[in-house]
């Protein structure tokens, strides 16, 4: 699936210090923090895989969940409509829980795209219940969190911004679920980091948290360097990916990205910079790539374990 991004514009905001990364308790001597229980130093994330990755291959949410359970999966990102084809098809909320629960799946995240980023007071309203009934859908099949896009159409204000996702984060806190804050690479308002940065700090709650993607970094040209202001402890899910050489930074699509390691994104520094930093969480593969369509689905979900698997044992090694 192919989004249509709005485009790219620069928004300065010089709000970096309160998101600076403190100390997190997790420092060895040495200075590097310590693996998470249960996982070596050289594989201190899980593995999950948002199922846009697998979306030409026709495969209900049950097929994905087989498959993602036998190629070796930690966890999954399904997407809003695929939980509701679900239920259309007969299957109660519980029900899909206790699959996911049986795979061994974990539901690190859910993909909607309900905002509240509108200052139009009525599209805010009806985004945030939408939002409330997304959120009641993932806290049934035992997910904690859900994407919470910027809107599409006017961007709004960083301080409004601010507003708007404390909104979400109180109703989230009421029902379980945390809104994570989405950035999209080419938007006008929520592609550089530092926006992501200046709304998450200046919120002052607790829940706060950034959904970040390596493609989406890029393509916003926030450096990566900027990771360093985050505190990765806070983080729950990155979305992992790789990007080509080609073309511009500028002309990249969603389905240019590539599986981990295959294109000439800084993978290793990215990788040991979230693993300094605190961030011990689950790396999602989201590729939206027509090419890898064309290959069995085992294969393109086993391929893309691999290589994300190998990319980070490279790094971390």
């Amino acid at each position: 699936m192919e989004f249509s991004r709005r485009q790219f514009v620069g928004s300065a905001v010089a709000a970096l210090g309160g998101a600076m990364i403190g100390d997190v308790g997790l420092a060895r001597a040495e200075g590097r923090p310590q693996a998470a229980a249960g996982r070596s130093a050289s594989e201190p994330f899980s593995y999950a895989l948002n199922t846009s990755t697998l979306r030409g291959h026709g495969l209900d949410l049950v097929a994905e969940i087989e498959l993602l359970s036998k190629v070796g999966y930690n966890g999954v990102e399904p997407w809003i409509q695929e939980i509701d084809a679900y239920t259309k098809g007969g299957g109660t909320l519980e029900e899909l829980g206790r699959r996911f629960a049986d795979a061994g799946l974990t539901v690190e995240n859910a993909i909607g795209f309900a905002t509240a980023m509108h200052d139009d007071d009525g599209a805010r309203a009806k985004g945030l219940e939408q939002l409330k009934r997304d959120m009641d859908k993932v806290a049934r099949i035992g997910g904690r969190r859900i994407a919470m896009p910027p809107a599409f159409g006017p961007a709004v204000s960083l301080d409004n911004a601010v507003q708007y996702y404390r909104e979400a984060l109180e109703l989230g806190r009421s029902m379980g679920v945390t809104p994570l804050l989405e950035l999209w690479g080419a938007h006008e308002r929520f592609g550089p980091l530092r926006n992501g940065i200046y709304v998450t700090t200046a919120v002052g709650h607790p829940d706060a948290s950034l959904l970040l993607d390596i493609y989406h970094l890029y393509r916003s040209g926030t450096p990566f360097d900027g990771l360093r202001q985050i505190n990765g402890a806070a983080l729950h899910v990155i979305h992992m990916n790789d990007y080509p050489a080609t073309p511009e930074r500028e002309q990249l699509q969603d389905s240019h990205r590539i599986y981990p390691g295959d294109g000439v994104a800084p993978l290793g520094d990215i990788l040991r910079l979230l693993r300094d930093n605190g961030f011990r969480g689950a790396l999602s593969v989201e590729l939206f790539n027509k090419e890898y369509w064309q290959k069995s689905a085992e294969e393109n979900a086993r391929t893309a374990l691999e290589k994300m698997r190998a990319a980070v044992q490279t790094a971390l090694a």
